[in-house]
């Protein structure tokens, strides 16, 4: 048997175990999408596909070759992230609104696989995961200009579902009108109260008349529907192009820091051991005296733990 030969027996042979190996990697890629599905986890885990690769560095002395093993490790996580797309596209994502609201659009960059389910407000999204119609559910928490969220607020202290991820979506409002209305023409504009709230003072500048709306998608619906000339909706340019309406006005909150933040409920919690960052979201109520608040803050400090916002 000539060099050539024996060479191609070798690989022949490691081809066989790398096959091996590469089923019992993907049963384990099979459990990680389980996982995540249960706890309504994104499939993309950026931290720890660098600390895969920042590993494999370590195993390969050979310079020449470590770079050839990185690349085959970045296309070997690109099929595992596939195959768990593939295990979660069933995965039913609950939001509140529908579709064009920013819920929805959260829901879709969070999971983007996933089939996101419309609910008429948050009890119901939130309730439709209790009940096990949905696996989790995308609701939002607060807003940088406009603050909390009341109501999910309360699902979030009272109700039986975990947060297991929190994400963070810019927020630009536009004002949306009828494809062959302009801005001259409006008289009245319509969103959810926290849109208006964060375009108040735009509106307030223009003296128009304010309606509110379940969602800043529904009003877009309710602008297209009405044909009305006069009307327009504060909403996202996305959803402008689902509902065939045009965006008269770009940009028009009052903070160019408008961001809202989601977190993903689930009915199991995560208690993933290897976080490499120790975060946790924490709700309490105090006493309604003077000083109760303070006193609660200032054990978290007590306790080394840095609040963020």
């Amino acid at each position: 048997m000539d060099e050539l030969q024996k060479a191609r027996e070798t690989i022949n042979a490691l081809d066989r175990e790398l096959a091996s190996l590469f089923c019992k990697r993907m049963e384990a890629v099979r459990a990680v999408a389980e996982y995540k599905a249960a706890r309504g986890l994104p499939i993309l885990d950026a931290s720890r596909e660098e600390e895969v690769i920042a590993r494999g560095a370590s195993l390969v002395d050979d310079p020449e070759l470590r770079a050839y093993y990185l690349l085959f490790l970045r296309e070997t996580m690109k099929i595992s992230k596939q195959y768990q797309r593939r295990r979660i596209e069933g995965m039913r994502v609950a939001y509140s609104g529908v579709e064009g609201a920013f819920a929805h659009i959260a829901a879709g960059r969070i999971f983007p696989d996933s089939r996101k389910i419309p609910h008429p407000d948050f009890p119901s999204a939130y309730e439709a995961v209790v009940r096990g119609d949905c696996d989790c559910a995308v609701l939002p928490l607060e807003n940088s200009y406009a603050g909390e969220v009341g109501q999910v607020i309360d699902l979030a202290f009272s109700g039986p579902l975990y947060i297991n991820g929190i994400y963070d979506l810019p927020v630009t409002q536009n004002l949306i009108g009828l494809p062959d209305s302009t801005l001259a023409e409006i008289r009245c504009v319509v969103s959810h109260p926290q849109a208006l709230e964060q375009c108040a003072g735009y509106v307030r500048r223009h003296g128009w008349e304010e309606h509110r709306a379940s969602n800043t998608a529904v009003a877009a619906q309710i602008v297209a529907e009405r044909g009305d000339r006069s009307l327009a909706a504060i909403a996202s340019a996305e959803t402008a192009s689902l509902y065939g309406l045009t965006v008269l006005d770009h940009d028009i909150n009052e903070s160019a820091l408008n961001t809202t933040r989601f977190a993903v409920f689930s009915r199991v919690e995560n208690k993933r051991s290897d976080r490499r960052e120790n975060n946790f979201l924490l709700l309490f109520t105090v006493r309604n005296e003077a000083g109760a608040l303070a006193r609660a803050v200032s054990v978290i400090g007590e306790h080394g733990f840095n609040l963020r916002v």
